[in-house]
């Protein structure tokens, strides 16, 4: 008999990207258990450098230990470069060391990075990848030299690294600061709550980051000729100008009310960009009403852009549903957006996201309330900036035990490389029939 020869199953895209993050992940929780790693030159317990390996790399921002006082510059340095990595993604970075290295990337190669940068197709997705890191190179290097002035006068030669790391970390959306001190944990930005310069610089960089590289490029082409962007943009661009203003209204009129007029506006508008995917907060959280924090779970679960340094439910996926229901209202057949038909496809993927985010959060949120004997309310709040890869918190995250801790973790890595990818993942055939079931009306409504 002639020898048999095997056909060796290829990995998918969405598989190619989910061990990507998942070893990135184990790397930098190996790395942060290092005694050099943490300032008491001790190890570090492995469910805590997970959680924060986790939280770095899915650039969410929750940490169980204050990243200034308690890890060590070397610590941070890996904390940074998990937070660089999560944010361009895995399969970007990777792609970027190998097109430095002069090797050709195969036609497979191209569609995981198509996939990973959200890219409208496989054709110039290397040239855009170029053009993604030498505008993140430029966009941080740029918001490093505008606070650094602020940092040193403040902080010495010590400024330098955290105008760098601060600059990173609002770019990525990924929340980490470091400003804590051992007496002074978790203070994230307050002390410059009133400070203009730092409020706008961390505010643009986390915009610039969370509207999607191919957004970027629709700019950069077409400047201010709006029209010739492409329909993703223009939702993008609408929607993520919406749910900066409506809310930062609806933040002044609730909140902030003791405040000086400058900073109650910068402090109203900062927490109504940051809550979208950044993290940082200048204003104690717990002081919020309850009709504010429950606007922030709602746009937290909302999140930024496809392809970009964001994670959560994705702006286009709000747009969408509200398409739809403005068209079921109006008993049209089909959602329309900027005169174009959206597909049926993208409704239904769309209406599969949402449940899975509430479901999550909601799950979650329930777990974590009967483990750790907390409000169901405050839970919430976590479970959806976990989801949302936020980073918001109203304190509890240092305090919860291994079980919740588990739960965030699990919540922060579906919230970055998606619920659907891990599906696709797993169920790697495609899925479709040329036979259809019958078809059978239902009442819904």
């Amino acid at each position: 008999m002639g020898q048999q020869i095997k056909k060796r199953k290829r990995l998918t895209s969405f598989q190619i990207i989910l061990l990507g993050f998942i070893g990135v992940i184990l790397l930098g929780a190996l790395l942060l258990m290092l005694p050099i790693s943490s300032k008491s030159g001790r190890f570090t317990p492995f469910n805590q450098t997970l959680f924060t390996s986790t939280s770095a790399v899915c650039v969410t921002g929750l940490i169980v230990q204050d990243t200034a006082s308690y890890w060590s510059g070397f610590g941070q340095a890996i904390i940074l470069i998990m937070i660089q990595i999560g944010g361009l993604g895995v399969v970007t970075m990777a792609a970027t060391f190998a097109l430095l290295s002069g090797k050709r990337l195969s036609l497979s190669q191209r569609s995981t990075m198509k996939s990973a940068i959200s890219a409208p197709m496989v054709g110039g997705v290397v040239r855009l990848t170029k053009f993604v890191i030498k505008g993140t190179l430029i966009i941080e290097a740029a918001g490093a030299l505008l606070m650094m002035p602020v940092f040193i006068t403040d902080h010495g030669v010590k400024g330098i690294w955290m105008a760098v790391f601060h600059s990173i970390s609002a770019f990525c959306n990924a929340g980490f600061d470091v400003m804590g001190t051992p007496d002074n944990q978790f203070v994230s930005l307050t002390s410059y709550a009133a400070h203009p310069l730092i409020n706008i610089v961390v505010m643009l960089l986390i915009i610039i980051g969370g509207i999607g590289f191919v957004t970027w490029k629709d700019i950069t082409t077409h400047r201010f000729r709006f029209k010739h962007y492409s329909l993703q943009s223009k939702v993008i661009l609408l929607t993520s100008g919406l749910l900066i203003i409506v809310p930062a209204i609806l933040f002044f009129i609730t909140d902030y009310a003791d405040l000086p007029l400058g900073e109650r506006i910068t402090g109203s508008l900062f927490q109504s960009v940051t809550t979208r995917t950044a993290g940082f907060n200048t204003e104690d959280l717990t002081q919020l009403t309850t009709v504010s924090k429950a606007l922030f779970i709602m746009l937290m679960l909302v999140g930024g852009s496809p392809g970009s340094t964001a994670g959560g439910m994705k702006t286009t996926t709000f747009a969408v549903l509200v398409s739809n229901i403005v068209a079921s209202f109006k008993r049209k057949e089909d959602p329309v957006l900027f005169g174009r038909r959206i597909a049926a496809d993208a409704v239904k993927t769309a209406s599969t996201i949402m449940m899975m985010y509430v479901i999550l959060c909601l799950s979650g949120a329930a777990i974590i309330s009967l483990v750790e004997e907390l409000p169901l309310g405050v839970c919430v709040f976590e479970t959806a900036s976990a989801v949302g890869t936020v980073g918001l918190t109203l304190g509890i995250t240092p305090q919860l035990g291994v079980v919740s801790q588990i739960i965030l973790v699990t919540l922060m890595f579906l919230g970055r490389v998606g619920g659907l990818t891990v599906v696709y993942a797993a169920l790697s055939g495609s899925g479709k029939k040329l036979s259809k079931l019958p078809q059978e009306n239902i009442t819904v409504g």
